[in-house]
């Protein structure tokens, strides 16, 4: 009677949906914890997997990295794939460096809903999403940026699997991720995505009226015409980026609101590389190659300047405003607020009084020596 009674209980317990609580596996007592869940408890949702103790991580996957597998041969291993058992998970955490090589079987969780994968040594594509249908949101890291040191790979079309599902799309610092941000213009769900630290091309203004219908923030690399960090190699073709921001955030507001971009101007400059460029002349004020977005009340204007965009309290040289939105009428509520804000935006535009862009190097020489421009 007693086992007929305790099999009873282990079968109930395996059919047991577990609530959504976090188990964070970080030490090798969470793990042989996870291990008999793997049995008893198989319908866990939620799990975390993190760094183990010292001199214990997880087995190597399939063609793993030589080096750290050699400076690792001693340690005790533990096997990662037992968390294939775990078919009902919801959400995954995935936050350890010892993970090396490749794992098939982390990428099968059908009900899955939310991936967070940071670690250097996980060896895997971006095709193998389709092993979460449905997903809604996706967070992967390299964890040093600019250094290249995620393994991940794959074009960002890879997503389309996830089309009808994904909410949020962030991966940053992945230098192998490539493909074009447009690909993903016609995701119906889609409310954030934020590609820095990609390879992934594009250009904002191919951003048409109907795509990224649910869009609510947007981050792109350098690497798209227009995203974070962008190098213009022609002053005259900044005013068409300036002019479909300016559509995009009429559109949503909220759009660039990531990391500050607008009050920065994405950190837009004109390439060293650029047939307008030149040197500054000694003693004088560098030449305005840098971008700013001006603020006044409701009205959204820019400027180029010269100065150090990541120093708040440098002096910045002006030149003189291009005014996105009309100046509000006179009679209006909006225009004392407009005037007062005008007035305290920190610019000296007496250097370059007159100018809407930055002058040639003839122009900017007899700036500096006093002359009329």
């Amino acid at each position: 009677m007693r086992a007929r009674v305790c099999t009873t209980w282990r079968d109930a317990a395996k059919k047991t949906l577990v609530p959504y609580t976090d188990f964070l596996v970080h030490s090798v007592r969470s793990y042989n914890a996870m291990r008999i869940m793997a049995t008893a408890l198989p319908n866990l949702q939620q799990l975390s997997i993190s760094n183990l103790r010292r001199r214990h991580i997880y087995s190597n996957g399939d063609d793993p990295d030589e080096e750290i597998a050699v400076d690792t041969a001693t340690y005790t291993t533990h096997d990662i794939n037992i968390i294939s058992s775990f078919r009902k998970l919801r959400v995954l955490h995935i936050d350890t460096i010892f993970l090396n090589g490749r794992y098939p079987a982390l990428f099968d969780f059908p009900l899955l809903r939310y991936l967070h994968i940071n670690c250097d040594f996980l060896k895997w594509d971006l095709n193998m999403l389709r092993g979460f249908p449905s997903l809604k949101g996706l967070e992967l890291n390299g964890t040093r940026i600019g250094n290249g040191n995620s393994r991940l790979t794959g074009n960002i079309n890879s997503l389309q699997v996830l089309k009808e599902t994904i909410e949020k799309v962030r991966i940053v610092g992945c230098h192998r991720v490539e493909g074009n941000f447009m690909d993903l213009a016609d995701f119906p769900r889609l409310k954030q995505l934020n590609l820095l630290g990609t390879t992934v091309a594009g250009d904002v203004r191919d951003i048409r009226r109907h795509d990224f219908p649910a869009l609510e923030q947007l981050c792109l690399p350098w690497t798209v015409r227009g995203g974070m960090d962008y190098e213009f190699q022609r002053i005259s073709d900044v005013p068409s980026f300036m002019q479909a921001v300016h559509l995009l955030m009429q559109r949503t507001p909220t759009l660039f609101s990531y990391c500050g971009q607008i009050s920065v101007a994405f950190y837009w400059n004109l390439s060293a590389s650029s047939p307008d460029w030149y040197d500054r002349e000694i003693g004088w004020p560098r030449p305005p190659f840098d971008l700013q977005f001006i603020q006044a009340g409701k009205r959204l204007g820019w400027s180029w300047f010269s100065g150090d965009p990541w120093n708040a309290d440098e002096e910045r040289l002006s030149c003189e405003i291009n005014w996105l939105d009309p100046e509000p009428s006179r009679e209006s509520n909006d225009y004392a607020a407009y005037m007062e804000e005008l007035q305290r935006i920190p610019r000296r535009t007496d250097f370059y009084r007159g100018y809407l862009q930055p002058p040639n190097m003839l122009e900017y020489r007899r700036l500096c020596e006093g002359g009329l421009p």
